[in-house]
């Protein structure tokens, strides 16, 4: 199991009273009975697996079919009205180890046509009713970022934000009952001070909120920004985009919500003038964990500050850094405090390089302990150095041990207790002055791991990225955040291959899976209704709401590291050890750092900007004239035409080059490549071609022996002419 495992147990030791009997769907078509209290979920599910919400006309559309026949079936789609609109063959994949299933699959992505309540039906068994449409996830979008808006400590939720069943006073201000968070105490011995740490994001289902969690999420909520802004479609993220206090101050509320986590994580920097000032208390919370359900502002624990550790100040570091970069052309002044708070971070760090968090500080909140803070250290200087160009950053970047590793990307993701992925994309997307050939293998390092998952996916019958032993504690996070890392490695390099696979993650947590589920409230014939809260705890208080629409369960589990999971769960496949029950907080839980990634890819399998409502496509002519060949380098122009009727607002150039030529630099155009792939991509003021305009780049590269031209281009995934 990956380091991440053990880590991220929180341990409650007060759950509720009741241990409800919840839905329980192992294996084949098997459940168990609704009870009271039970939610939707308990209802049988169908053999026929489907993305519950539905698919975009220009992606990806399989369904998973459970079935103990070792024959191709026939399948049809049918559209609202009963029409067979397509149909076809399923192919065998046999056992599916992580479910323990017999499944087959059912291809249905030539089928474009847009249209509510289409079926799948496969040996008399029919799916449930999905849509296919453009602006599938819009709304998703919408409330998976949303999340962390309910998620606020330190402010009122306003029922004209999120309705009358979501608004509560704000919590922890030291009003009674709360004692906390403007003058927080330390535990015995840390230090002899109070600290004010109020507002920030609460962690998961309990009040506790965590440096390192807090890092890694907000890092990614503005990361979808940046993702959004280089392709074009960051106005969908933009000023009044969100149901957030902040709307209408000229700011991106993408960027509103993860300045309320900012401000929190610079405040729990440790002051001037104090023992080991500038670094990062680790958590915050209550001295021991508190029953459910409760309400944050009725929490009447005292709260306390948990030493300052390395792996903590590092996260400060990151996250800090790229605001600086990201929040400067908004507020420049913002811009400048987060950068301050970014050096004094790493300078600590830097003084105190081994402080860590212990295992055994889990009372009252989880313990988040990490003894391997390297891949840390080489994500924060990454963003110092995409943030300020520095050498001493730079010499950080490239003497770090995981600069070259080939452990980076790891078969299980990326997490909290590893970052060194996170360092790889800010050097693969970010401009900056690393040399081309280092460049290059970063580049490389991302697509090399997009590949893996996509060989992960097409091995498996539900195509998921994650191993048959990486469904622990937290797994559909795990899942979100491998679909982050091919969506980058399809920006990087133009293949189409990347973004089918993102998409088809997205299927998965909607109910493409081993249990029939969506596991995003909300979304979906029959989702997750019971996750682990404190406060969305209808399970257990009828006038409780569920949690709101666009919260991600934790996910699978085979650990199975809480009572109900080893009561109701014996036995399981790994990819279907999961009940929505509030108290099986190991499979069931919320949290900041799985909402992230759900909200990044919801904003991404979002996004088109064409009027059609998919990503651009192009009728296109190229021109690529060599310049200048001499004995071990050339240079060449290429010219791009816009031959269709209509503008090209954003757009990215993609061919192969003959082996033995490779790209060193280029001018115009952001140029990359990957093997013979070879990828360039707009400039800011060249973005836009004009119907039967043009726009030329150069590039220059290196050969070994003749220096043949490339004879197929696409453009946005057209093919040119």
């Amino acid at each position: 199991m990956p380091p991440t495992t053990t880590s991220l147990l929180r341990n409650p030791s007060h759950l509720s009273a009741a241990l409800l009997t919840g839905a329980l769907l192992i294996g084949g078509l098997a459940s168990a009975p609704a009870v009271a209290g039970a939610s939707a979920t308990a209802a049988a599910t169908t053999a026929v697996r489907v993305n519950q919400v539905g698919y975009l006309p220009d992606g990806p559309k399989r369904a998973t079919v459970v079935t103990t026949s070792t024959q191709a079936l026939g399948w049809q789609l049918r559209n609202a009205s009963g029409t067979v609109v397509a149909s076809g063959s399923t192919v065998a994949r046999g056992a599916d180890a992580p479910s323990g299933q017999s499944v087959q699959v059912a291809d249905f992505s030539s089928h474009r046509e847009a249209g509510t309540g289409y079926v799948v039906t496969v040996d008399g068994s029919s799916s449930v009713p999905f849509d296919i449409r453009a602006n599938l996830y819009d709304t998703l979008r919408s409330d998976a970022m949303a999340f962390f808006h309910h998620q606020r400590s330190g402010i009122a939720i306003d029922a004209s934000l999120v309705g009358s069943a979501y608004a509560r006073p704000a919590a922890h201000l030291d009003v009674a009952p709360n004692k906390g968070d403007t003058s927080v105490p330390c535990q015995a011995t840390v230090c002899d001070y109070t600290q004010d740490v109020r507002g920030g994001w609460y962690d998961a289902g309990d009040h506790g909120k965590y440096v390192v969690n807090g890092g890694i999420s907000t890092w990614l909520v503005v990361n979808s920004f940046e993702r959004a802004d280089r392709a074009g479609g960051e106005a969908a993220l933009g000023d009044s985009t969100l149901r957030v206090p902040e709307r209408g101050n000229g700011i991106p509320d993408v960027l509103d919500e993860a300045r309320w986590e900012l401000d929190f994580l610079m405040r729990m920097q440790v002051p001037d003038g104090k023992p080991s000032a500038g670094m990062a208390f680790h958590k915050i919370h209550d001295v021991a964990w508190t029953g459910m359900p409760l309400r944050p502002d009725q929490d009447a624990q005292s709260r306390e500050l948990h030493r300052p550790s390395t792996a903590a100040t590092l996260n400060l570091a990151a996250a800090a850094a790229q605001c600086a970069r990201v929040f400067r052309p908004y507020d420049s002044a913002y811009a400048d405090r987060c950068m301050t708070a970014a050096r004094r971070a790493w300078s600590a760090a830097k003084a105190n390089p081994a402080v860590y968090a212990p295992a055994s500080d889990s009372t009252g909140g989880g313990a988040y302990e990490d003894a391997r803070v390297t891949d840390e250290f080489y994500w924060a200087a990454s963003e110092l150095y995409a943030a300020t160009g520095e050498s001493a950053y730079r010499d950080a970047v490239t003497s770090s041990p995981w600069h070259t590793s080939a452990d980076a990307f790891s078969p299980y993701g990326f997490g909290w207790a590893d970052t060194a992925a996170l360092g790889r994309l800010v050097l693969a997307t970010v401009p900056n002055g690393l040399p081309a050939s280092d460049l290059a293998r970063v580049r490389a390092s991302v697509t090399a791991a997009a590949d893996g998952y996509l060989s992960r996916m097409a091995a498996q019958g539900y195509a998921v990225p994650v191993p048959a032993d990486g469904y622990f504690w937290g797994s559909n996070g795990e899942v979100a955040n491998d679909a982050v890392v091919m969506a980058v490695a399809g920006e990087l390099t133009g293949d189409g291959r990347y973004r089918a696979g993102a998409l088809e993650t997205m299927d998965y947590l909607l109910g493409r899976n081993a249990l029939g589920l969506s596991y995003v409230t909300g979304y979906g014939e029959t989702s997750s209704q019971n996750q682990h809260h404190r406060f969305w705890a209808h399970q257990l208080d009828a006038s409780l709401p569920h949690p709101p629409a666009g919260s991600l369960a934790g996910g699978p589990n085979s650990g199975l590291q809480d009572p109900v999971a080893l009561a109701k769960l014996a036995g399981c496949a790994p990819a279907a050890c999961y009940i929505d029950h509030i108290d099986s907080y190991s499979t069931n839980e919320v949290a900041v750092n799985w909402n992230a990634p759900l909200a990044w890819l919801a904003a991404y399998a979002a996004e088109r900007t064409s009027a059609g409502g998919e990503p651009p496509t192009a009728a296109c002519a190229v021109t690529y004239t060599l310049s200048n060949v001499w004995s071990t380098g050339f240079t060449a122009n290429i010219t791009v035409k816009n031959t269709g009727p209509t503008a090209v607002d954003g757009w990215q150039l993609a061919w192969t080059h003959p082996a033995g030529q490779s790209v060193t630099s280029s001018w115009n155009a952001a140029v990359t490549q990957s093997g013979t792939a070879v990828s360039a991509r707009n400039a800011d003021w060249n973005r836009t071609i004009a119907p039967g305009a043009t726009v030329s780049f150069g590039v220059q590269g290196t050969h070994t022996g003749s220096t043949p031209s490339p004879t197929a281009f696409t453009l946005n995934a057209s093919t040119c002419a």
